[in-house]
């Protein structure tokens, strides 16, 4: 009787169980039913796909990179308190937002309801370029916002943020475009520890006005009255009156919330593939986790025993599904154990802000145990004695201390971990002493971002008792526990052998050295592992740094040298988590608005900033689907030259909602398999019967979904076979051999300048036959390559293209399709980032969009995910550089002879403009005489394409090289080398001829002397000496660099339309990628038109303008946005039209003035002109003369830290000055400058897109390959803009601001070198034979710290401490 009623029970809870989720987004109540979602579904394919909620985008997909940052706000019905924090809606699965609250950047404010403070100071700021990253941005730092106000609110206005807390708040959100130093201070400005007059050049402050006018300005910011409501109160009802729980039989997604409810379901999943979900971040790493067909999805964070948290004097217990970020918090509030606290500032730097809020340090342990992952938080738990509760199916409960749980095989499926506990760790009493034994301690990690957000080349937690010994006049080691990880091994290891070796022993150099020698032996990277050698030594390091400060030459008294169980050593390594934070960054601008042709010359705000900032602007992949639409998904060759003898799926299985497969078979008869219709020879869109290399597309795959389309793509196999075809040509070297090489046209090709063999015969020292290489470069726009093709009637198709080439891609799609140019209409309103790599590499996409849709005849599209994107575009080229060079002892070169090898990859694309790009910035310096030859490489890789600043960034620092070279073998200050060897005006004009323009052009030798000034320059020379004369492991170096940036005008068209009301449309075909082209135009429309005087400012007017995208159709000849001069041109272009119409309008105003008497408003007069029904649309189409071609001139100066031990730089300054000639925006111009800067920093130190064997890129994804980020950027960054004098040849005598600034990047560089020179001189004192370190080199690029640090000495420890031994024993 009592089992019928529990089953009765049971199924009347079953008919009462909950049947749907539901959760709020941006105020608005979504409801959905269980049953009819697929668990894997994430949260922004939600978003994207299925709300109106475009302001989330995607990056990456793999949480590295915050442009699908959304704020999530979970609401404790128990406490009623509402916890507010940022996520990675690309990790985060839909069904774990059941309940929660989420809030995007246009649910923050937005044009309709009015914008957010935040995204008004990022627009006031100057802070958007492309703006596809600023939504995620706004986000990230009105959570930091809404965080910092919760417990205490701030006065009205401000924010208790910090300058350090903004500065982290968007330290995990990439940008490729600002170099992100607007970004932090439209964040600082919130903050009430800044005077906004410190901050950058910004729309609120004018120099010397008064503050309060100054805030009156500023977009107010009330945390009290803030119209954003992050949890509604439908929601908060809703919680508090469900007793239901979910069924979990009945749906694939359930959520346990006992441990015993738990087992019972994996009990009864015999057989059954079952995922268990808290944070789900792994799928950011361990991508085939989204691929991976589960049938079941357990959400486990509504299990109490998993997350709760326990604190007494016992230690710390957190269970397995307690976040990062919680535990960080909890660790932090332990303030008298000062081990936590530094294991809480070290799991900062694990991952990102937006990661460790939802990712949990039992998924972070488990992915160590059962798929070697490379945690930093098993390291730093094992040295900290961390124990683990782990609840199996056979026995129940077990306990295991951390370092034996990664040692036992994979926990199996049915097994689960509990909890992890951190001791209280005391020290014993020594016996019969009245000292007690002292704990230390200590967390490395080396990695390419120091604020975390990249995986460490080795990371390592020590922990040791030791004691003051009188009687062995030194410090004992009386327990050690020495932890190393991430390093090319499967798990966290201790090098048990140093542990005993250093039990007992007095710390001295000696023993120093003899622990080292078996360190090097136990800490073994695995084959394969990158830069090995590398990681080896940073355990030395490491170890170095924790006992160095313990020998007994060192040693100081108890008191002295510990400080309550926290270290205090000579290397900077202070408790930092025990020290207020300090903001890192600062900038000064000075920028002179020219007001000569107002509103032309004005800082003036971007246009459509605030939309950006919102995420209201519409992107390709924005618009919304029509009806019936499929998704393309790339197939790409993964090898460089063989046969394809089929295309077939794993398993042959046709995996689901694929629709077909396209080839080059599938091209019409009267088309063509043409995939670029470029600016030399056009390229495939598919491979043929064969791949002829890695990366090559083969076929486009559509499906019913992107996400089927991705996953499809991934379970397809090809067939190759490499019989009777000859080895594939992967390297220069290799191309040489066998003559491989494209054809560069007469008019392209290189130029002598001089009598090279009578320069060599002047010179009196020469330097034969040097070498410098340079590696490949990824563009990182943060919007992917994507296309939208559409088919129309009669035979046509419109396709919208993320593309700086849309006349292009029109070609390409006509051709490839077979039809009149007439049946195709390419849209083009704005990119997100481009950088060259969205002029040739964006038709292959938009063709096979185009081609898909005329067959299937329905629209599809295509967004390609970052791996395929990284392996298919191409990037930078490669070089081999080879020079001799001849100087006098004076160090005035009299002449350089190069050879350069250029690889080009597999088609022309751009290369054959390559060879000028390269000599024109080369030719900076007076070479005396120059010979100068170039052979384009045809290799079996991806064909190379422009790069922002292509070829001059490599031609710029060939020059640099050279110099840095001479200066070292004359041994002269290479800053004088430099200056020597400047052009006059007339050895400029010699080298560049016409370009050079007028005397009066050349502004480089007054931005050198100005610079000095600017920077203090010389002054800091001589700090920078006296540091390194005082410091062993850090050195400074300090370099100014110029560059000189030839440019050229092209043919554009433009129309700028009056409509009946006086509004105006201006239509362009160049395309606006972030550089500010659209506020550029829409300044100069109002200049133009303003000419007319009738009573309305061109302020006003700049009010009535728009501009609208490019429409092939509309206007033809649009060339390509590139080169930095688009927005010169095609603001010309429009000025001309405005002189077009102001002259139809002037006999109208006149005759308005006689009949009225009066002024004439612009509505009158636009309202006359209607009615004489005058033309109001003029079109007109500008054309450079002879003077078209001109130099941008710059100057930077850069002042850097190096890590010694660790390879680590730090760049603590850097100064511009850069001749913008009158500029037509000098915020524009600003944020130009600044970003170009940062994305030549990357080139020059910190991104390597590298290849394997056979020519397939392998650096494919935000774990790989690391751009600048807000920590890597110069803690001090100033720019001046010169606005020099008239160029009557510019436009209004404006100049580029593009690329040029890019070269400038090399300072840094060669602040590195400086800085590596006086590491190797120090070392040469320390080696008895001075022998093995040249004092000559050339550091490659990029200088990643493995580079530097490989440069600095890989064994510089060990020989210190030789040195040290040897010196003692000489007194």
């Amino acid at each position: 009787m009592g089992e019928k009623v529990i089953e009765e029970d049971k199924e009347e809870a079953m008919k009462s169980s909950k049947t749907s989720l539901v959760f709020a987004i941006n105020g608005q109540r979504f409801e959905l039913e269980l049953s009819s979602i697929d668990p894997s579904t994430t949260l922004v394919d939600f978003l994207r796909n299925k709300t109106p909620f475009k302001s989330v985008k995607l990056g990456c997909g793999e949480g590295g990179c915050g442009a699908c940052v959304v704020l999530l706000s979970k609401y404790d019905p128990l406490l009623e308190k509402v916890d507010d924090f940022t996520i990675s809606s690309c990790l985060t699965l839909l069904c774990s937002i059941d309940g929660c609250s989420i809030t995007t950047s246009d649910g923050l404010g937005n044009s309709r309801v009015g914008f957010h403070a935040v995204h008004e100071r990022i627009a006031g700021f100057h802070a958007t370029q492309c703006g596809f990253c600023t939504p995620g941005m706004s986000v990230s730092m009105f959570s930091a916002l809404l965080n910092a106000d919760k417990s205490h609110p701030p006065s009205s206005g401000f924010s208790n943020l910090t300058a350090a807390e903004a500065e982290k708040a968007v330290s995990g959100n990439l940008c490729r475009c600002t170099g992100y130093r607007p970004l932090v201070d439209a964040c600082k400005s919130f903050a009430s520890d800044v005077d906004i007059e410190d901050l950058g050049y910004n729309s609120f402050c004018k120099k010397g006005e008064n503050r309060d006018v100054v805030l009156g300005r500023l977009p107010c910011y009330d945390h009290a009255s803030s119209q954003v409501c992050t949890f509604p109160e439908f929601l908060k009802n809703e919680i508090k009156n469900d007793i239901m729980s979910l069924d979990s039989r009945k749906y694939r997604w359930s959520s346990p919330v006992s441990v015993s409810e738990l087992q019972e379901l994996l009990e009864a999943e015999n057989g059954v593939s079952v995922k268990l979900v808290a944070g789900n971040t792994s799928t950011g790493y361990y991508k085939e986790e989204k691929e991976r067909k589960y049938e079941r999805f357990v959400d486990i964070r509504r299990i109490p025993e998993l997350t709760m948290v326990r604190s007494d004097e016992k230690g710390v217990e957190l269970g397995a599904c307690v976040t990062i970020s919680k535990a960080i918090e909890v660790l932090r509030e332990e303030e008298n154990v000062p081990m936590l606290a530094k294991i809480a500032t070290h799991m900062e730097k694990i991952a990102n802000r937006f990661v460790r809020n939802t990712g949990t340090i039992g998924g972070n342990v488990m992915m160590a145990q059962r798929k070697q992952f490379p945690s930093d938080l098993t390291t730093i738990l094992v040295a900290a004695r961390a124990t683990v509760k782990i609840m199996t199916s056979s026995s129940g409960q077990e306990q295991f201390t951390l370092e034996e749980f990664l040692q036992q095989p994979p926990l199996d499926a049915k097994s689960l971990l509990l909890s992890l506990e951190i001791p209280s760790w005391r020290p014993a009493k020594k016996n019969g002493s009245s000292l007690d034994t002292i704990l230390l301690f200590e967390t490395y990690r080396a990695a390419p971002r120091p604020r975390g957000n990249a995986l460490a080349f080795l990371n390592a937690a020590f922990s040791a008792e030791v004691s003051s010994s009188e009687a062995l006049d030194g410090i004992v080691v009386n327990d050690c526990q020495l932890v190393f990880g991430a390093y090319g091994t499967k798990h966290a290891h201790r090098a048990k052998k140093v542990e005993d070796f250093l039990t007992g022993k007095v710390i001295s150099d000696e023993v120093l050295i003899e622990a080292i020698g078996l360190l090097k032996d136990e800490i073994v990277p695995d084959k394969g592992t990158s830069n090995p050698e590398y990681r080896s030594s940073l355990a030395v390091t490491f170890l170095f740094e924790f006992f160095g400060s313990l020998t007994q030459t060192n040693a100081k008294t108890t008191n002295g040298w510990l400080n309550g169980g926290c270290k205090e050593i000579g290397f900077d390594q202070n408790v930092e988590s025990l020290k207020p934070e300090e903001a890192m960054l600062s900038s000064a601008q000075q920028i002179v608005e020219n007001q000569e042709h107002s509103p032309v010359g004005k800082g003036i705000k971007k246009a459509g900033a605030c939309l950006q900032a919102s995420g209201e602007a519409v992107y390709v992949d924005d618009i919304p689907a029509p009806e019936n639409c499929l998704y393309g998904a790339f197939i790409y060759s993964t090898m460089p030259l063989a046969w394809i003898k089929g295309i077939r799926f794993k398993q042959n299985r046709v995996p689901e909602g694929v629709l077909g497969i396209i080839t080059y078979r599938d091209i019409p008869k009267d088309g063509k398999n043409i995939g670029t219709n470029g600016f030399f020879t056009s390229d495939l869109l598919f491979a043929e019967e064969i791949t002829h290399c890695a990366g090559q597309i083969i076929a486009f795959l559509v499906a019913d979904s992107q996400k089927h389309a991705d996953i499809a793509a991934n379970l397809v196999e090809i067939d190759y076979d490499t019989k009777d075809l000859e080895q594939p040509i992967l390297t220069l070297e290799e191309a040489v051999e066998k003559s491989s090489f494209f054809e560069v046209p007469p008019p392209l090709r290189c130029y002598p300048v001089g009598d090279i063999t009578k320069g060599m015969d002047e010179a009196e020292h020469k330097i034969l036959g040097s070498k410098i290489s340079f590696g490949s470069q990824y563009f990182f726009y943060m919007e992917t390559q994507t296309a939208l093709a559409v088919p129309d009637e009669d035979n046509c198709m419109v396709v919208y293209s993320s593309s700086q080439t849309p006349e292009f891609v029109h070609q390409t799609i006509a051709g490839c399709l077979g039809v009149p140019e007439h049946n195709v209409r390419v849209i083009t309103r704005r990119v997100g980032g481009g950088f060259g790599g969205k002029a040739v590499k964006s038709m292959p996409v938009a063709a096979a969009c185009a081609l898909a849709a005329s067959k299937m005849q329905r629209p599809v599209r295509t967004y390609v995910n970052r791996k395929t994107d990284m392996i298919t575009t191409g990037g930078r080229h490669p070089m081999k550089v080879t020079y001799s060079v001849g100087f006098k002892s004076n160090g005035k070169i009299t002449a350089l002879d190069i050879e350069v090898l250029l690889d080009a990859g597999l088609t022309e694309d751009i290369s054959p403009l390559m060879p000028k790009g390269i000599q024109g910035a080369l030719m900076k310096y007076d070479w005396g005489a120059l010979s100068f030859n170039v052979k384009v490489c045809k290799t079996n890789t991806v064909s190379r394409t422009a790069v922002r600043a292509p070829g001059d960034v490599q031609g710029s620092y060939i020059g640099e090289a050279i110099i840095e070279k001479v200066a070292s073998y004359l041994s002269i200050d290479v800053d004088e080398i430099r200056k020597i060897n400047l052009h006059t005006y007339e050895s400029l004009r010699l080298f560049h001829s016409g370009k050079a323009g007028e005397c009066s052009e050349y502004t480089l030798p007054l931005l050198w002397d100005k610079i000095d000034e600017f920077s203090g320059f010389n002054q800091r020379r001589k700090v920078v000496e006296d540091f390194n004369a005082s410091n062993k492991w850090r050195k400074r170096g300090i370099s100014r660099v110029p560059a000189v940036y030839a440019v050229n005008m092209r043919s554009t068209p433009g129309r700028v339309s009056v409509l009946s009301d006086g509004s105006i449309v201006v239509e362009i075909q160049g395309i606006e990628i972030g550089q500010g082209l659209w506020t550029k135009v829409k300044q100069m429309a109002a200049y133009g038109l303003g000419l007319i005087q009738c009573g309305t400012t061109s302020d006003e007017l700049l009010k009535k303008i728009r501009v609208i995208q490019s429409d092939t159709l509309s206007m033809v000849q649009g060339s390509i946005t590139g080169g930095s001069t688009t927005s010169e041109a095609s603001s010309e272009a429009v000025r001309i039209c405005c002189d077009g119409l102001v002259e139809r309008l002037l006999p109208v105003k006149t005759a308005l003035v006689e009949q009225t008497g009066g002024p004439v408003t612009w509505d009158n007069l636009i309202s006359q002109a209607y009615r004489q029904s005058i033309n109001m649309s003029v079109s007109s189409k500008y054309m450079p003369d002879s003077t078209g071609q001109y130099l941008n001139y710059g100057i930077a100066a850069s002042e850097v830290e190096i890590n010694v031990l660790t390879g680590e730089t730090t760049i603590l300054r850097t100064d511009i000055i850069y001749d913008c000639g009158k500029s037509l925006n000098p915020a524009v111009d600003l944020g130009q400058i600044e970003g170009a800067f940062v994305q030549g920093l990357g080139f020059f130190m910190l991104e390597e897109f590298l290849m394997n064997s056979d020519g397939l890129v392998v650096t494919d994804s935000t774990w790989t390959y690391k751009i600048p980020t807000v920590d890597t950027i110069p803690r001090q960054f100033n720019v001046e803009i010169l606005n020099s004098g008239q160029h009557k040849n510019r436009v209004l005598s404006s100049k580029a601001s593009g690329e040029p600034p890019l070269l400038l990047a090399a300072s840094v560089h060669c602040a590195v070198r400086a800085a590596v020179k006086e590491a190797r001189k120090q070392i040469l004192t320390w080696n008895s034979n001075q022998q093995g370190t040249d004092l000559y080199f050339e550091l490659p690029v990029p200088a990643t710290m493995p580079v530097v640090k490989e440069f600095c000495g890989l064994d510089v420890v060990e020989k210190y401490l030789e040195w040290k031994i040897k010196q003692r024993k000489n007194v």
